[in-house]
């Protein structure tokens, strides 16, 4: 009988000081979500689980709730936070101290290894069941491994026997209660543990998206695995400059001293508005009119900030975000050297990602040549924040 047998044990209390972040490891982000998310995910697709029990850091544990919460929702599973010890060993020990009666598998598994698809518990399960072994998935070392002594190399040692030990490692639930419970040395795994206190230890195939989070580079080597699901956008708007000579410019949500206003249903930022119609478009949401016609008397006379802003929260619902924005003005007028920086300053603050302004004339040609008004063009590049792992 395998229904509902299985208990993970999820290790995240580890501080994470070789990845130099400013919180524990398994809170850092990876493509929009934490590393204790995305364990949680792959976790929440292992067949037969009846219960998670997650050791965190003291402080983390309702933060952690909710994120289970979230993970495990529609699925008739328990799950426990406990806080964690000093040691890797003690943080487990804690979340034995939890374990339901009822489970027969534990798969001890660390939130560093944040990618482990569920094949690799189901793989190492089912190698406990039929075995009655403890289970370790493991992975072929490719690089020559040497033995040294300080600086002098002792000998070449030959790999075909070497394996890495990845996670999450399986055992016989009343067996590892029993080795933990007289364990008095630390071990570096629960493999070494549990063979120390007697119970024999197979090896299942690994997987290679079950690597270790540990340093800076390991996480951007995570990044690389998932889809970066690039789009590009285009926007233009354009507006004639007003009769009314007290109405002032806006452009970039900045007033420009001394230039005569644009018309317009709101302030006539065509700057702005091209950059609304490329941000929208990028994402596939419509445009500037569609999202915020004339008809909408709350836009009346609105800055181009107010557009910007409401199309930034599209995007995020949407799960996008913005990773730059370009936009030339067309025209003879304004002069956009003295204004550039400022107006990119501001653009940039709004927006959340890098905004680039350069300006252009049409050589006397057409309405912008006979200083009829002002044209604006933007592109933006945003990415999609799904995190979705490519194959």
């Amino acid at each position: 009988m395998t229904s509902r047998d299985i208990a993970v044990v999820l290790v995240a209390a580890g501080l994470g000081t070789r990845l130099g972040a400013d919180k524990p490891k398994a809170f850092v982000t990876l493509a929009e979500k934490t590393l204790i998310e995305h364990a949680l995910e792959n976790i929440a697709e292992v067949q037969s689980l009846e219960q998670v029990i997650i050791a965190v850091p003291s402080g983390h544990e309702a933060q952690t709730a909710k994120l289970a919460d979230i993970a495990l929702a529609g699925l008739d599973v328990r799950f426990d936070v406990v806080i964690g010890g000093e040691t890797r060993q003690q943080s487990i020990a804690n979340a034995l101290g939890v374990l339901d009666q009822e489970v027969a598998v534990v798969l001890v598994h660390d939130a560093a290894r944040a990618l482990a698809p569920a094949s690799v518990f189901e793989r190492v399960a089912n190698q406990v069941r039929s075995s009655g072994f403890g289970a370790v998935p493991v992975m072929k070392i490719s690089d020559t491994i040497k033995k040294v002594d300080g600086e002098k190399v002792k000998e070449t040692v030959n790999r075909d026997l070497l394996r890495a030990a990845q996670t999450p490692q399986g055992f016989p639930a009343q067996e590892l209660l029993a080795a933990y419970a007289e364990a008095e040395e630390n071990y570096t795994d629960d493999a070494a543990l549990a063979q120390a206190h007697g119970i024999q230890i197979a090896a299942v195939e690994g997987d290679d998206a079950a690597f270790k989070i540990t340093t800076a580079a390991d996480l951007a080597m995570a990044e690389l695995r998932f889809d970066s699901n690039f789009r590009t956008g285009i926007g233009t708007d354009t507006h004639r400059f007003s009769s009314d000579e007290s109405k002032k410019l806006y452009l970039g949500t900045v007033v420009w001293p001394g230039e005569r206003g644009l018309d317009g249903h709101s302030d006539g930022d065509a700057v702005s508005h091209a950059i609304v119609d490329a941000l929208l478009s990028a994402a596939g949401l419509g445009d500037i009119g569609s999202n915020f016609g004339v008809d909408r008397v709350e836009f009346e006379g609105a800055n181009g900030k107010v557009f910007l802003e409401a199309t930034i929260s599209l995007l995020k619902e949407k799960n996008y975000s913005v990773q730059n924005v370009a936009v030339q003005v067309i025209g003879n007028r304004p002069k956009v050297a003295p204004m550039r920086l400022e107006v990119e300053s501001v653009l940039s603050a709004i927006i959340g990602a890098p905004v680039s302004l350069s300006a252009t004339t049409t050589d006397g040609l057409g309405f912008l040549g006979n200083d009829e008004g002002i044209a604006a063009v933007a592109t933006a590049l945003i990415q999609s924040s799904k995190g979705r792992l490519t194959s």
